[in-house]
């Protein structure tokens, strides 16, 4: 069941004023979040490994965790950039409703993937209806395409922020120089090595400091959230 109005504008009121909060103090989560992976043709693998690895330890360290799953345009298996084969879980019409959707970058993020109309009106009404729109690398072009960037600030991966600038500048206020960007329901990644920034960073706003602290280590990752670039949009 989707959320209604009501407690969609509730939980925008808790992520607006999250960056006020306590270090570590984390966000009210009463339930199992259903978090979904936008898989297609030429997915490269890191920007879909590092954030799904993340978030499929959160039940290890926080109750209720995170369920994870991949969702694809056909139930066909998708090969990734890099040559694995992947089996999705769900389809674009079959999918459960998502509280997170993540949209990794993928070999045609910058052109035909925003031309596939389908796609990105899934895109934009999923991540209307979910808590929080996850991107990693140019998955940025694909939330941008789908409006979900309009009037917030973002980043991609660092050689095409010319690109990214090109396309969207009248709508997405494109910032460089850092790991991620966090502006209301969206966080974008500059993605690579730095995709578990971006997803370390929501589980700490999820779960705590000490959750995200768990995860990181099982994942044999130093991490401290004040060591990481990363701006967090008022």
């Amino acid at each position: 069941m989707r959320l209604v109005p009501f407690q969609s504008l509730l939980f925008s009121l808790l992520v607006a004023c999250a960056s006020s909060r306590l270090a570590g103090e984390p966000l009210p989560i009463s339930s199992t979040l259903q978090v979904g992976f936008v898989i297609v043709d030429g997915v490269y693998d890191t920007e879909l490994t590092a954030p799904f690895d993340v978030f499929q330890h959160t039940v290890f360290h926080a109750q209720p965790g995170m369920r994870v799953f991949t969702v694809a345009p056909r139930l066909e298996p998708v090969r990734t950039f890099e040559g694995l084969r992947l089996l999705p879980d769900y389809t674009l019409t079959s999918a459960p409703p998502i509280d997170v959707l993540v949209v990794p970058s993928a070999e045609h993020s910058m052109d035909s993937d925003l031309e596939n109309s389908e796609l990105i009106a899934w895109v934009k009404s999923t991540g209307q209806h979910a808590r929080f729109v996850l991107s990693l690398c140019d998955g940025a072009f694909v939330l941008a395409r789908a409006g979900l960037l309009d009037g917030r600030a973002a980043t991609t991966f660092p050689s095409d922020i010319p690109r990214f600038r090109a396309l969207f500048a009248a709508s997405v206020d494109v910032r460089e120089g850092v790991s991620f960007v966090h502006d209301g329901l969206a966080i974008t990644s500059v993605g690579g090595a730095k995709s578990f920034d971006a997803a370390l960073y929501l589980c700490e706003l999820l779960y705590g400091a000490e959750a995200a602290r768990g995860i990181a280590s099982g994942l044999v990752i130093d991490w401290e959230l004040d060591r990481v670039q990363h701006v967090v949009a008022d």
